[in-house]
């Protein structure tokens, strides 16, 4: 048997703004309508797939296995924006990336307050 996740929501308060803002930090291809979402795909074959709501957007945790060398490409459209940005989770360690398991990670929020991680290596691993 084989389980792949294919998709996950994102609630968002502007849809197009938040999957442009995801897609262009990260990198990757602009979003694409698909019904009612709007869709950010990622290298693995998952989407973010965003969807407007007008209740309280509950922030999520996304996060995002990178090479090194665009862990140095989106860590620099970070700063070139001026993002907050932490070493963990809590947001304890503003302005710091981690060095866990030999790699690197960095926290940062999208514009509804989602927390959003990349990293080079696995935790654990």
């Amino acid at each position: 048997m084989t389980v792949c996740l294919n998709h996950t929501i994102v609630w968002a308060h502007d849809k197009l703004a938040s999957a442009a803002f995801l897609a262009e930090v990260l990198g990757v291809a602009a979003p694409t309508r698909y019904g009612s979402f709007v869709v950010v795909q990622v290298d693995n074959d998952v989407s973010l797939d965003f969807l407007d709501v007008d209740d309280v957007v509950h922030p999520q945790h996304y996060a995002f296995m990178v090479g090194e060398d665009d862990f140095d490409e989106i860590f620099g459209r970070i700063r070139e924006r001026a993002l907050p940005y932490w070493a963990d989770p809590g947001q304890a360690k503003l302005g710091e990336i981690n060095t866990r398991d030999g790699g690197r990670g960095v926290y940062w929020e999208d514009p509804n307050g989602h927390l959003l991680e990349i990293i080079t290596r696995p935790y654990g691993g």
